[in-house]
């Protein structure tokens, strides 16, 4: 008995079913584009045997183990590392029962729905997880992975991935990045530049973090023209490393075109840790113009991921540091927020900023206007609590009246997860296929089209945003 319906998520009308069907058909063996996530490139890098199941399906995925933890299960039980190295469970055995124990709290949700994919298609099970089959999965995961054919590199390959982006810190030395392309292995394995340790004078370290920035570029970053000089030179490194975009993980979509001089006075500000709340916020909203004005120079795309109210739970943010699955959606201005950064290079044609929202009340309001208007905007795809169906069909219904397709930026996985990618992706293209069988079953697209749109939704759209 398989795990997974061939006809799910497919509409419930036979005729606009059948038509969803021939779509996904169109689409379903494409090679994946995975430009934007965080799986570990040392995976790759080594190539080593993944430990156990307990360390690929249970300890680095916050969408697993949130839930649990909203069922009472401590993170420690999970084997979550604490930042103070404290005592976790250690026998991934047990982690594992534990998972298997609560597996019913997944019923009809986006992570069931992945992992019944990944069990089902990637290691062969066909029995649902429980706590009378827990050993059996364990055992045969295990016995799996002890072979060459899943170590991560084969498993890459199997998946038919084109491309995969890592995301690493402005401070990262990128040397698992380094390590692949001196392997000769031809996997695609790209690097992202994530600047908030220098870029946010919030974060744990901010000044140390700066300082550091300075010593690995040779510039002087206790001035404001040293510091963005310094973003120049790692920008650069990560071009080197592959990189095609930078990534900008902020509380607010907030953007602010100072004058030079004002900004280097809080620049000075910040590395006193004398900003306030707003001044902060300031900052990182000019940096975000600063960022895209260098994307303009070296062509990296731009992603602000906006919205999140980060590490919500000061318990567990303080016993097991960041993402550890207490981000939370909050609303988020755009259309104010937005302006000063567009007022400087909004019209122009050869950047390329893609925006992430965790507020879904924008959709339609804000985002798909602006984005059908600036050429600099595009529309990243739904992210975090909505990349599942529902998300997916509703970001179309809401942008594609407003800004079409060719204003979005494909789909990406977001994942640490590296099994679930082929199941988030086949998500992604049934879901798609779903919205346009529903437009060619309305009159509203003819068939052939949705058969082109299909295939640039899957693929040439991410390739483009991306520059891949």
């Amino acid at each position: 008995m398989p795990l997974t319906d061939p006809d799910r998520l497919f509409p419930a009308d036979p005729g606009t079913r059948s038509l969803a069907r021939e779509l996904y058909e169109g689409v379903a063996d494409l090679p994946i584009i995975s430009p934007h996530g965080h799986c570990d490139p040392r995976w790759f890098a080594e190539n080593a045997r993944f430990p156990n199941p307990a360390e690929l399906f249970v300890i680095p995925d916050h969408y697993v183990f949130r839930m649990l933890v909203s069922q009472g299960v401590a993170l420690t039980d999970l084997g979550v590392p604490r930042v103070d190295g404290g005592a976790t469970e250690t026998d991934p055995r047990k982690i594992w029962r534990l998972f298997a124990d609560n597996y019913h709290l997944f019923r009809a949700t986006p992570s069931g729905m992945w992992l019944d994919h990944s069990f089902e298609h990637v290691f062969g099970l066909d029995e649902r997880l429980g706590p009378d089959t827990a050993d059996a999965y364990y055992d045969h995961i295990d016995a799996c992975l002890a072979g060459d054919d899943f170590r991560p590199r084969a498993l890459f390959e199997r998946f038919n991935i084109e491309a995969l982006a890592t995301t690493e810190g402005a401070l990262d030395d990128l040397k698992w990045h380094r390590m692949i392309r001196e392997s000769g292995w031809t996997g695609r394995v790209i690097t992202t530049y994530r600047p908030d340790a220098v870029v946010d004078p919030e974060f744990e370290g901010f000044s140390d973090n700066v300082a550091q920035f300075g010593a690995l570029t040779g510039e002087d970053t206790t001035t404001w023209a040293g510091y963005l000089a310094a973003h120049r030179a790692r920008r650069a490194f990560f071009i080197e490393h592959g990189a095609t975009a930078s990534d900008h993980g902020h509380p607010t979509a907030r953007t602010e075109d100072m004058p030079q001089a004002q900004a280097a006075e809080l620049f000075q500000k910040a590395l006193k840790g004398m900003c306030s709340p707003d001044e902060a916020d300031a900052f990182r909203g000019q940096m975000l113009t600063e960022m895209a004005r260098m994307s303009l120079d070296d062509g990296l795309t731009l992603q602000i991921h906006a919205g999140a109210r980060r590490n919500h739970s000061a318990q567990v943010f303080a016993k097991h540091g960041r993402d550890k699955g207490f981000d939370i959606p909050g609303r988020t201005d755009w259309v104010g927020a937005l302006k000063p950064m567009l007022d400087a290079v909004g019209m122009e044609p050869d950047l390329r900023v893609i925006l992430f929202t965790l507020d879904e009340t924008v959709y339609g309001r804000e985002l798909a206007p602006m984005a059908g208007a600036y050429p600099c905007l595009t529309l990243g795809p739904p992210w975090w609590f909505f990349d599942s169906h529902e998300g997916i069909r509703r970001f179309r219904e809401a942008t594609t009246e407003t800004c079409g397709f060719y204003n979005t930026a494909g789909f990406n996985d977001d994942t640490r997860a590296f099994c679930s990618i082929p199941a988030r992706h086949d998500v992604a293209r049934r879901s798609d296929c779903s919205y346009l069988a529903t437009l060619v079953a309305t009159g509203r697209l003819s068939l052939a089209d949705a058969h082109e749109v299909s295939a640039d939704l899957t693929t040439n759209l991410a390739r483009k945003a991306y520059r891949l």
